[in-house]
């Protein structure tokens, strides 16, 4: 690689950097076409495993901004961080085995899905004062080790379903779902780019200069988090529409791959 492609690795930081810190979510959904077809890695597992400890830094850093706003419930964090690594390390194993186009092709498609949730429930503003407690407990583990899989499953971060998955277990407010899911984010990608590195799937440059891109980028995302968070649905709904659009363009390129 040239320094043409690692100044689009952190032109593509900055965007990772930016969706991370505004959605909590959306750094993988970014991260994984970027890597493919903005900075030209021509091998898919390569671009999961390398975007993945991307994600993964980018997301501590923004965890950081977020924790300082006041945005994370710790204890749900935890819960479903456990389960979901353990999730994540079947389901990267898991992943390695399938083809590359055809990952990408299932990523698009559960996008939509999720996508189409997270639209259905914007006007649900959620309960502040949730927590994770005896009776909540076991629903969180179970939406954590899920998530987790399918973030190894398909090399992503999986914020863009922690996200859901927060709210849909504990009930909370979309804003301290994005700041708490920044705990779990981490903790996937690092797991999923640590079975990647075992089999030689990163490329530990090129994650470097995506992860100094992030970090002006995350720092702007967390600002307009927090801004927007006081609008009803407003970020729901944006958090969707981003889903929405990049899956579109993912389905688009495969299509175009197979038809070739």
């Amino acid at each position: 690689m040239d320094s043409l492609h690692y100044l689009y690795g952190a032109i593509s930081g900055i965007l990772v950097g930016w969706t991370l810190g505004m959605f909590g979510g959306g750094g993988s959904i970014l991260a994984v076409p970027l890597m493919v077809y903005f900075v030209g890695i021509t091998e898919p597992h390569i671009a999961i495993g390398t975007s993945a400890f991307a994600v993964a830094a980018n997301a501590l850093i923004n965890l950081a901004n977020h924790a300082r706003q006041g945005n994370v419930k710790w204890r749900c964090a935890g819960l479903y961080s456990v389960a979901g690594v353990c999730g994540a390390f079947l389901g990267s194993t898991l992943g390695k085995s399938i083809d590359g186009q055809k990952l990408l092709f299932l990523f698009a498609l559960l996008m939509m899905v999720v996508g189409a949730l997270m639209f259905k429930a914007r006007g649900d503003e959620g309960n502040p004062g949730a927590q994770c407690n005896r009776e909540k407990a076991p629903k969180v583990l179970a939406f954590g080790a899920l998530t987790g899989a399918f973030s190894g499953f398909f090399g992503i971060g999986g914020g863009f379903l922690i996200v859901p998955g927060l709210v849909a277990s504990t009930g909370m407010p979309i804003l301290n779902a994005i700041g708490s899911s920044l705990v779990a984010v981490t903790a996937f990608g690092l797991t999923t780019s640590f079975n990647y590195a075992l089999s030689g799937l990163v490329n530990w440059p090129l994650a470097a200069m995506f992860i100094f891109g992030g970090l002006f980028g995350g720092f702007l995302g967390a600002g307009m988090a927090q801004k927007l968070s006081a609008k009803k649905g407003v970020l729901n709904t944006a958090f969707a529409g981003l889903i929405f659009l990049v899956a579109l363009y993912m389905i688009w390129r495969s299509v175009m791959v197979f038809i070739a």
